[in-house]
């Protein structure tokens, strides 16, 4: 397929090559035309100005014609003024001559008359054909400028085509090479594809084979062996444990910690609130140190006082919430019991509200009845009566959200799960609608807090308690905006989060299923927590896997690898059959040390000597040491087989010495062999790691030239695009242009044929004159 779009592409490249090429010969053509043309007008030019040069040297020889006349002329009328008094004298002999030489006189002026006139019409004519003549000539040379700049004009533009047209054929060259050795790798690749798909259509087929009769034996042992699909019926699905989502259960609890936090510093807020407008009540407007205050605001202040039982609960309801809330269980709105006792004491906080908010309000009226309040006073005091209502509203509108959300967790009836999403929108709107009303308060409470500072009656202990509700009030406000805040941004996450149930299933059905479900997901976890075993102790992952490099990196070959392993394996066997003779010997040495130190001993019986208990009882100590290392046991049994029955102790330990030191010895050198390999394998891998960095970088380098010779070609088509366009576009201007040169070089023939007849014309005029 590629390589038939690349030769479609050619063929179209090619088409579009020899249309440009026709047009470029056309426009040679109308150059070489314009070029003749250019010349006939010059030798047109040519004519002219032998013309005018030939009507010039006419009109010369006119005037030097005019100029003999008027000589002749003047010759005459002198020859006539002498001729007059001779006439007088012989008039009377000759009356008959002088009627001839009158009549020859007005035949001469007659003839004299018509040359002047002739001649003044000729110097008119002489004049208006060189006027015009000049302006002709002074046209062509104009035009002949213009036709000349608008042929060199052409000529550039026709060697700058050509130019372009001879860069486009060789780019077009290139790229055909180029895509020609593209097609060739394609067809390489697409015959590998091919080879490819051949391969895969056979392991699909295998795969379909197998996977078939995996289906029909999976299909034949579920019809056998299960009794019934406990998902196709909602009742029996609601039992089974979900999957367990430990993210959802960790975002859970970070977002129920966090509303802990935002409950705990509202409680605070609230605890000092009402405290802080009992301690108000007992000060203004009359002072309790003074005098007694009303028993409306007793009431008032012994109801405020009750405060803590209401509103602590609030609290612990949302920490037993919180700690209801764990890695191990399943949260939704089913699951989540304690939000029903959260429910309850907002439901007491709100009841608590309703029974302060009258004497709130009739002391608020007290407060205005006063002498000491003022209009302005008044006025906030009545705002802040509609604000303490605003806000009874709204806890209580946000406590029939909290209740409707905590019905799913006792009454599943009582709210259907379509609305789930409704009931939260709304919660966040509540939040919202008890943070305006805050502000409201805050903003009202500090107005009237600033008027009572003014009053002259103000006492300090009055300006703090109000400096204390105020910030009382701002934290209250501050509490508000967070918590709304905080759940309108997870508001999408808790809707989402709805879904989150049974296995193909809308959710639980009832609580009594949701807490069998936990009772279920509790077994599960313990037995698969008793099924733990602990693991055998292997190899480090890390150790293993750079092992594993180490292995695959190496470049030794099988066959070296063979021999190293047959030689080890070779060693292996002497070193066993070494430690097994070594074994015999120690043995043998240990029975003969045995049967020395009873020797010993029974001699040291009869001889009673202490010295030689000592040293029976050390030769028993050296035998001990030498069941237990078989390399003491070599060094030991030396001084056994000597001539002496109990050996020196310097000379055994001499001995023991220089076993060691040659132990050590072999040990070094086997070191310095390990140390040279380990050397050698470390510049095998150091220069195996060069290699596979170098193959990395050729990879990525062949990758990003692949990238760009795409890039390449997109470019080049879309240049190959735009030109054609550009071209197509010049090419109709220039056939504009051309006919316009066409039009405009007719009417200059028309012109120079209309001059032509009108210098023919004006040279007949000549030669007949």
């Amino acid at each position: 397929m590629a390589s038939a779009e690349l030769q479609g592409k050619y063929q179209k490249l090619a088409q579009e090559y020899s249309k440009l090429r026709a047009q470029n010969q056309v426009l040679k053509k109308g150059v070489v035309d314009e070029q003749a043309n250019s010349a006939a007008l010059k030798e047109q030019l040519k004519m002219k100005d032998q013309s005018l040069r030939k009507l010039q040297q006419e009109m010369d020889s006119l005037t030097f014609r005019n100029l003999q006349l008027a000589k002749r002329v003047e010759l005459l009328q002198d020859e006539l003024a002498l001729s007059e008094p001779r006439g007088k004298k012989n008039k009377k002999s000759g009356e008959s001559s002088s009627q001839l030489s009158q009549e020859q006189k007005s035949v001469f002026d007659e003839d004299l008359q018509k040359k002047i006139e002739e001649n003044e019409r000729l110097h008119i004519q002489f004049f208006e054909a060189d006027e015009q003549h000049k302006h002709v000539e002074a046209e062509l040379r104009s035009r002949l400028a213009t036709l000349e700049t608008e042929a060199a004009q052409h000529q550039a533009v026709v060697d700058g085509l050509t130019r372009k047209y001879m860069e486009t054929i060789e780019k077009l060259q290139n790229d055909k090479a180029k895509l020609e050795v593209k097609s060739q790798t394609l067809e390489k690749e697409a015959k590998e594809c091919r080879l490819r798909t051949e391969e895969c259509q056979l392991q699909l087929k295998t795969l379909h084979e197998d996977l078939s009769g995996r289906l029909e034996e999976s299909l034949s042992i579920i019809n056998e062996k299960v009794p019934f699909n406990d998902t196709k019926y909602s009742q029996y699905n609601a039992l089974n444990v979900p999957l367990h989502n430990r993210r959802h259960q960790l975002k859970m609890r970070d977002i129920a910690g966090q509303a802990l936090a935002f409950v705990q510093d509202l409680v605070t807020a609230l605890l000092n609130f009402h405290t802080y407008t009992e301690q108000r009540i007992q000060i203004f407007p009359v002072d309790s140190a003074i005098d007694t205050i009303s028993p409306l605001n007793q009431k008032f202040s012994q109801y405020l006082h009750e405060n803590a039982s209401y509103v602590r609960p609030l609290e612990e309801g949302m920490l037993h919430l919180f700690e209801s809330i764990t890695e191990d269980t399943v949260t939704v709105l089913e699951t989540t019991v304690k939000l029903k006792t959260f429910s309850e004491h907002l439901t007491s906080y709100i009841c608590f509200l309703r029974k302060i908010l009258p004497y709130q309000l009739k002391s608020l009226e007290e407060e205005c009845e006063s002498s000491l309040c003022t209009s302005a006073l008044r006025a906030r005091n009545l705002e802040l009566s509609q604000d303490m209502k605003k806000m009874t509203a709204v806890f209580e509108k946000l406590q029939t959200y909290i209740a409707l959300l905590a019905l799913p967790s006792t009454e599943p009836d009582g709210l259907l799960r379509t609305n789930y999403s409704s009931v939260l929108t709304n919660v966040g709107a509540a939040l919202h609608g008890f943070h305006d009303v805050m502000k409201d308060i805050s903003k009202h409470y500090s107005q009237k807090a600033a008027i009572e500072h003014e009053l002259p009656t103000a006492t300090q202990k009055l300006i703090t308690t109000n400096d204390c509700i105020l910030s009382s009030v701002v934290a209250l406000t501050n509490g508000a905006g967070k918590i709304a805040s905080f759940f309108s941004n997870n508001l999408d996450y808790f809707i989402a989060s709805l879904s989150y149930g049974p296995k193909a299933a809308s959710g639980f059905i009832s609580p009594l299923s949701a807490e069998c479900m936990l009772q279920y997901k509790k077994k599960a976890a313990a037995y698969m927590k008793s099924l733990r075993k602990p693991l055998l102790e292997s190899v480090p992952y890390e150790e293993a896997l750079a092992n594993r490099r180490i292995l695959l990196s190496s470049t030794e070959s099988r066959e070296g690898l063979a021999q190293q392993v047959q030689q080890s394996l070779e060693k292996i066997s002497k070193l066993e059959q070494e430690k097994e003779h070594w074994m015999l010997e120690a043995q043998l040495a240990k029975i003969k040390l045995e049967k020395e130190n009873q020797r010993i001993a029974d001699k040291l019986k009869n001889t009673g000597s202490a010295q030689l208990v000592g040293l029976a009882q050390e030769n028993a100590a050296v035998s001990n040491t030498a069941g237990q290392d078989e390399a003491t046991a070599k060094a030991v049994l030396e001084p056994i087989q000597s001539t002496s029955l109990v050996p020196d102790v310097e000379s055994r330990e001499d001995l023991i010495k220089n076993h060691y030191m040659a132990r050590i010895v072999e040990l070094t050198s086997q070191l310095q062999l390990a140390d040279s390999k380990s050397v050698h394998f470390y510049a095998e891998c150091r220069a195996l790691s060069k290699r596979l960095a170098l193959a990395e970088k050729s990879k990525e380098a062949l990758t990003e030239e692949m990238k760009l010779a795409s890039q390449n070609i997109s470019r080049l088509q879309d240049e190959l695009t735009t030109t054609k366009r550009s071209y197509e576009d010049q090419l109709s201007m220039m056939s504009d242009h051309l006919c316009s040169m066409n039009e405009t070089l007719s009417k200059q023939r028309e012109e120079i044929d209309t001059l032509k007849m009108s210098s023919k014309g004006n040279s007949k005029k000549n030669k007949s004159r």
